[in-house]
């Protein structure tokens, strides 16, 4: 996998686990400070997560981006975690 590619594949997983974490803070705040925390939290993720996908779209379209390699890399994260 190309270094590129694989820095969008860790972003992609990183903003998921902004958007979880916006939905676990907003589910447990106490205050509307921490509301607006996790409004920005989650919205600063889509804004990554969109402008990733569009990326990824990109090397896609020049060929660079290996989906059979990714693939096998997700089933064997997966078998690794149970």
């Amino acid at each position: 996998m190309r270094p590129c590619d694989h820095n969008i594949k860790l972003t992609l997983e990183l903003v998921n686990e902004m958007i979880r974490l916006a939905d676990q803070g907003d589910d447990n705040r106490d205050d509307s400070g921490c509301g607006i925390l996790y409004g920005i939290l989650r919205d600063s993720a889509y804004k990554i997560k969109k402008i990733a996908e569009e990326e990824k779209d990109a090397h896609i379209r020049k060929g660079w981006w290996n989906t059979n390699q990714m693939i096998n890399q997700s089933m064997e994260k997966e078998l690794k975690n149970g």
